[in-house]
């Protein structure tokens, strides 16, 4: 196997932005301007005087998506950003002439998520997945040490005037220390995830954002103030205004909420194309995140748009197959329907159809007898057949999972639920607590289903009744069935595992192997050929497609098998059985690849097509019609 080496993220330029989902904002606190992260391994620095017409400037470069940035508080100009790829990096961003990078902290063990200032304007805390929050000189890059640890993933940081730390993670724990003064620490247990934080700026206030759509104001010894219920969903993200006047919530229903300093609701957005995982509020402004190409902007007092992104951005986030054809759901809301070609000449064209299903991302698919479901950013199951759109009702959190279960149709959620839904309908039958943590993968198996979740398990059997089969270090993101006898899963780990199971109906694991070669997060996995000798492939965050040939009786010839069959430009995001003998592949850099076997059995890439042109070729059959 090759050498694995961390390549750039390398996707076209988007002249309009992004040519990737934003993931966090920050506007400059004189208000004139907005940095922005993105998935596409970039900062955007955009010029604001003018806040309805927002001009892109500087474009700052990191090797992995870009989780966070803020500005110095001291220097306007100096802006710090928090990487995937394990570093934060301190630019110099005049506003005008070319940004300068000036420094870069590169000792994280793991993906940055959060990112801010001291008030001296030298000191930078990061908090990390890891679970820890350390402290740096940044522009020395010198290590200061450690602020607080959780014991899950740390989401978010926020500093107060006066130099409070607070940190908040998916252990629920929100902890407030003073960096040199361990005695002052206080920490604050919740039941829920807790995944963003903000300090008003008096500094007597820390609003928190819990998993159960709920915001609490805390004192700064974390004594209880007020909750306020914000939506059925998780709140994301909080933002006070400059007099702590109007505090912000973004959730996970697309909406920007706004309370008073009473808690009293004054108004509410909602957008499809919004991503409030991150929201900033400064110069009478509110920005939010995207899955678009650029940020949202708002006008803080009025709760009315002042601008808003310009074009969709098309990564692949799910697929599904039924019949010869691949189906492939958008970050745009969009679905892509391609007729796979029977014969085995590559230069065939495929008929495509380009189906608008609905207005944000699509996060999971599944089909059934004509019958197409996406389960959606917003919460819902939305059905398309003979033409025909529906709905389900708001579910209560993003649906990154769904399969059958018998005539069934069901859904998982962030908040480790699963939902069954009738079929035609579209309504709920009954819904469990089956996970603790995000059901990311559902796949139909045997007599029930398989589920793979951010709690670290491999789940087996029906909606009420269902066994472990096994756990891995880390978070898992995707599990993929062979038959009735075979499982195999992704995860954050860096590995795969592939088992044999009993048929006797008692779900016992009868081998198990654990495949090694990837080099970061393994996000999608999909397994080819016979229960007896299965191929498994699965695509990771290090760009590459990875295959191995189980040899059920010797494990180390599996691991030495192990090859990278592709490699992308991007993270490496979904895969869909097509049949027993060929996958489908999708990396967020819009290609997509149909992976089969050779006369020897092992894998090879027999098509090689990019989201762009099956746009394309979408757009010429309709126009042809």
């Amino acid at each position: 196997m090759k050498g694995i080496t961390l390549r750039p993220i390398d996707l076209s330029p988007n002249p309009a932005g992004h040519a990737a989902p934003v993931t966090h904002v920050a506007v400059r606190s004189d208000g004139r301007r907005l940095a922005s992260c993105s998935y596409d391994g970039t900062v955007l620095v955009w010029d604001i005087s003018d806040p309805a017409r927002p001009v892109a400037g500087s474009r700052l470069h990191h090797r992995r998506l870009v989780n966070a940035c803020a500005w110095n508080p001291s220097v306007p100009q100096l802006l710090a950003t928090a990487s995937a790829d394990k570093t934060a990096a301190v630019w110099r961003v005049p506003d005008a002439g070319p940004a300068r990078l000036t420094g870069v902290l590169a000792r994280h063990t793991d993906d940055i998520n959060s990112i801010a200032w001291m008030p001296d304007g030298e000191r930078l805390i990061c908090v990390s997945e890891d679970g820890r929050a350390t402290l740096w000189d940044a522009l020395s890059g010198a290590l200061l040490g450690e602020v607080s640890s959780h014991q899950a993933h740390c989401m978010m940081v926020s500093v107060s005037a006066e130099g409070l730390v607070a940190t908040v993670g998916e252990d629920g724990m929100v902890a407030v220390s003073r960096p040199g003064s361990p005695g002052d620490a206080v920490k604050r247990h919740y039941d829920t995830s807790i995944e963003g934080c903000a300090w008003s700026h008096s500094g007597t206030a820390l609003a928190i954002a819990r998993d159960d759509g709920s915001v609490d104001v805390l004192t700064d010894r974390l004594r209880h103030v007020r909750t306020m219920e914000v939506s059925d969903v998780a709140a994301r993200a909080v933002g006070w205004s400059q007099d702590d006047a109007t505090l912000v919530v973004g959730s996970y229903d697309g909406s920007l909420h706004f309370f008073d300093a009473a808690g009293r609701r004054t108004h509410q957005i909602h957008d499809a194309r919004m991503w409030p995982r991150s929201l900033s509020v400064a110069g009478g402004l509110v920005a939010a995140g995207s899955f678009w190409s650029g940020p949202h902007l708002y006008d803080l007092d009025k709760g009315t748009e002042v601008a808003g992104p310009e074009s969709p951005t098309h990564g692949p986030n799910a697929m599904a197959a039924h019949d010869g054809r691949l189906f492939i759901g958008c970050d745009s809301g969009k679905v892509l329907v391609v007729d796979v070609p029977r014969t085995s000449a590559a230069d065939i064209q495929p008929e495509v159809r380009e189906l608008p299903l609905t207005e944000g991302p699509v996060l999971s698919l599944a089909v059934r007898e004509g019958a197409l479901y996406a389960g959606t950013y917003s919460g819902h199951v939305v059905r398309f057949a003979d033409g025909v759109r529906t709905s389900s009702e708001q579910l209560g959190a993003p649906l990154p999972s769904l399969c059958f279960d018998g005539e069934r149709l069901v859904a998982g959620t962030y908040n480790g639920e699963l939902i069954a839904l009738d079929a035609r309908t579209l309504a709920v039958e009954e819904r469990t607590a089956a996970h603790d943590g995000s059901v990311k993968s559902l796949t139909a198996f045997g007599d029930g289903f398989l589920s793979a979740a951010t709690d670290r398990r491999i789940a087996a059997g029906s909606l009420h009744s269902r066994t472990t089969l096994w756990e891995h270090g880390n978070l898992v993101n995707a599990v993929a069935g062979l038959g009735d006898r075979v499982a195999a899963s992704a995860s954050r780990d860096h590995t795969v595992k592939v088992g044999r199971i009993s048929d006797d109906g008692s779900w016992r694991i009868e081998d198990i192997q654990t495949l090694l070669g990837p080099d970061e997060s393994v996000k999608c996995v999909g397994i080819l050929g016979r229960p007896d000798a299965p191929v498994v492939i699965a695509g990771s965050y290090d760009f590459r497609l990875h295959a191995w040939s189980v040899d059920w009786a010797d494990s180390l010839n599996t691991l030495a098998s192990g090859s990278v069959l592709a490699e992308f430009d991007q993270g490496v995001s979904c895969i869909a059985a097509v049949d027993t003998s060929s996958v489908a592949v999708a990396g967020w850099d819009g290609r997509v690849l149909l992976v089969g076997q050779g006369d020897d059995g092992s894998p090879r890439v027999a098509r090689r097509w990019d989201v762009t042109e099956l746009r394309a070729w979408a757009a010429e059959a309709e126009r042809a019609s």
